[in-house]
């Protein structure tokens, strides 16, 4: 991959980001997130909403570093409750374990009936996607922690006796964590129904493209650009990886509990800082930004963007127009 596979010199950096979704995308703008969906009757479902971060609301969580870790929680807040939205759209025919299920449901009705009007009910039924958004987020990152803090950690605490510095140790750790993430995405990347959704993320890179290029956002002129973009997550999961090596060699090689803790501890710190590396970066049009964005770009090629069809360009450019605002400058990345 060279560098004139990415064009660095766009007209206009947009802070404008995305999503792909299950056939569809998110997009967040300054003031909006949209959500556009291509429903099994080919039609485009596009649902927009007014953003109200806590960085809108409180000028503490716009404090450097600060905002990294907001951002991130919410960036996961707003990705799975947009997952879920796009889910429903594509729920699969009703088998017999769920007929059954719903027999039941039907003979228990009536304890339904007893308790519906009561002031209990109508708190779960308004936080009911609350607590599901919650769980999901909960078990999400419990089986991140395993997989790439826990299992890491794991194995390289097998090597103590034949390495005893310490941060030989943290450096053969980290190298463990991005071969295991390596391997994750290329494994689900084989996957046909994340095929699809990889296929939508390079819809949202190419669109992008489009729009920091200051071209009209037509099939035709979205198309012309790279499925690879130097600002996308996957370069910022990369960059977490890499500050983490450096950040947790200042603790040494504790006993697995300490160091799981610290990893736990520190794991906002590390995503803060990445967070700031990543705004110097997708700023800087030099070749120096563009080595340190490299393996995040290589990622992306070898797993989790493809080449999408025109069908999925437009879904694509619906979400992206719908969070554009009067004012270029409010998107512009500063």
């Amino acid at each position: 991959m060279k560098i004139k596979d990415i064009d660095r010199i766009p007209k206009h950096i947009t802070t404008i980001g995305g999503q792909a979704l299950i056939e569809g995308i998110l997009m967040r703008g300054p003031k909006d997130v949209a959500i556009a969906v291509r429903k099994p009757n080919n039609e485009i479902e596009l649902k927009k909403e007014k953003l109200n971060t806590l960085a809108m609301r409180y000028k503490f969580f716009k404090l450097p570093l600060i905002r990294g870790v907001v951002s991130l929680v919410e960036s996961l807040s707003f990705g799975i409750r947009a997952l879920m939205y796009s889910a429903e759209f594509f729920e699969v025919e009703e088998g017999e374990e769920s007929r059954t299920r719903k027999q039941d449901n039907e003979k228990n009705g009536f304890l339904k009936e007893k308790w519906k009007n009561s002031s209990l009910y109508g708190i779960l039924q308004d936080k009911s996607e609350d607590i599901e958004i919650g769980i999901t987020l909960i078990v999400s990152l419990l089986l991140s922690i395993g997989l790439f803090i826990l299992l890491p950690t794991v194995i390289t605490n097998l090597l103590k006796d034949i390495i005893e510095r310490p941060i030989l140790l943290n450096l053969i750790e980290g190298l463990i964590r991005i071969v295991v993430f390596l391997l994750y995405v290329v494994v689900v990347s084989k996957m046909d129904e994340v095929g699809r959704v990889f296929e939508y993320h390079g819809a949202e890179h190419k669109t992008i493209h489009c729009y920091e290029h200051g071209e009209e956002l037509t099939v035709g002129n979205v198309k012309k650009y790279p499925i690879l973009h130097p600002r996308c997550g996957t370069s910022f999961l990369f960059m977490v990886m890499i500050v983490s090596i450096l950040v947790l060699s200042f603790f040494g090689w504790p006993n697995p509990i300490k160091r799981l803790l610290i990893r736990l501890i520190m794991l906002p710190v590390v995503a803060g800082i990445s967070y700031e590396i990543n705004r110097l970066i997708g700023k800087s049009r030099s070749k120096f930004a563009y080595l340190i964005s490299y393996p995040g770009l290589f990622i992306q090629k070898i797993a989790t963007v493809k080449e999408p069809d025109d069908s999925q360009i437009e879904v694509a450019i619906l979400a992206l127009e719908a969070v554009l605002t009067d004012n270029k400058e409010e998107d512009r990345w500063k």
